[in-house]
């Protein structure tokens, strides 16, 4: 089976469910197709040289149009097909598919993408059983692969970040790597020096502090008013509700794993158990003081009522919030 280091194969299949890291992958892909089909061209092989490229999903795909997007050209120069999201690719579509992994027209390269997932997880053993290049590009999910991606997005620009500017942005921007990419790209081009904390705070103007997560940490700390600000501010600078009441309820997650966690046991020790990073063990163990597992059951009430009246069922989606989060403050008083 080949994979992303072998030489350029004339079908490359690559596998993933992320959009970005798919794209590059694609485009990566193409770039390098275009360079063998016009040697010695130098820039202008990159440009395309005299090879075509086309793009297509795999589920508009009719039976016999591969064949002829295959099919060599009658100005030569070869040619590229990209066909997309071949796990919703039908039986004589992926049938075609093995067909051409396993006798590749000349002159032409084939990528194809694949979520990766069950479905027609089939056509994907097949194309790689006939030979066809593997490129995987997993999801980035974890806290951990976040912070890998943001560092390598800065590493590609030149520019370093500590690891307070990496949560800091995190905090800022959201998961989306699409939008982390899109920060990492504008942070290196419009500041100088190490990003750190301060430096994505000031360009953010504020965004960062007033992220969901913020009000969530203000929230299970029982700091009433800084909450409400922090609240009040996020919303004014076009944070979705929906997200808040997910920070919310985020928070009060992590405050019950960590307090159900073996005491006594350091956080890097327990990071893995629990999937948190040891940084955000520490920082619940501290949110924990004044906290009881029925006061948390309450915050966890009325962070779900609220996320109901958010998503449309009431009138106002702020007044929805600040009622939670004086709730979840009251509940760690002891009051609620």
């Amino acid at each position: 089976m080949a994979s992303a280091a072998d030489p350029l194969a004339p079908v490359t299949v690559i596998v993933g469910d992320e959009e970005l890291l798919v794209e590059r992958a694609v485009a990566a892909a193409v770039a390098e197709a275009r360079a063998a089909l016009s040697p010695g061209q130098g820039d202008d092989a990159n440009d395309g040289g005299g090879a075509d490229v086309h793009e297509v999903a795999a589920a508009g795909l009719t039976s016999g149009e591969l064949s002829g997007l295959t099919a060599p050209s009658l100005f030569g120069g070869g040619s590229v097909v990209v066909v997309r999201s071949a796990q919703d690719a039908g039986k004589e579509i992926a049938a075609e598919l093995t067909r051409l992994a396993r006798s590749p027209a000349p002159d032409v390269f084939l990528i194809i993408t694949h979520a990766g997932g069950a479905k027609n997880k089939a056509l994907l053993t097949d194309l790689i059983g006939a030979g066809a290049r593997r490129i995987d590009r997993p999801s980035v999910k974890r806290f951990g692969e976040r912070m890998d991606f943001l560092r390598a997005e800065f590493r590609q620009t030149g520019r370093k970040a500590d690891e307070g500017g990496l949560r800091a942005l995190l905090d800022a921007v959201g998961t989306d790597l699409r939008d982390l990419a899109a920060a990492c790209s504008q942070l290196a081009a419009d500041t100088s020096g190490v990003i750190n904390q301060a430096v994505v705070a000031r360009y953010y103007h504020g965004r960062a502090e007033a992220s969901g997560f913020s009000v969530a940490d203000k929230a299970v700390e029982g700091s009433l008013a800084e909450a409400l600000e922090q609240l009040r501010w996020a919303l004014a600078t076009g944070t979705s509700p929906v997200l808040i009441t997910s920070a919310l309820a985020s928070g009060l997650r992590t405050l019950g794993l960590v307090g159900s966690a073996r005491r006594g046991v350091s956080p890097n020790a327990l990071a893995g158990e629990l999937g948190l990073p040891p940084w955000k063990i520490d920082q619940a163990r501290r949110q924990l003081r004044g906290w009881t597992a029925e006061g948390l059951a309450r915050a966890h009430a009325a962070v779900a009522e609220a996320d109901v009246q958010v998503k449309g069922e009431g009138a106002s989606a702020g007044y929805a919030l600040e009622r939670a989060v004086t709730t979840i403050v009251a509940c760690r008083t002891g009051a609620g």
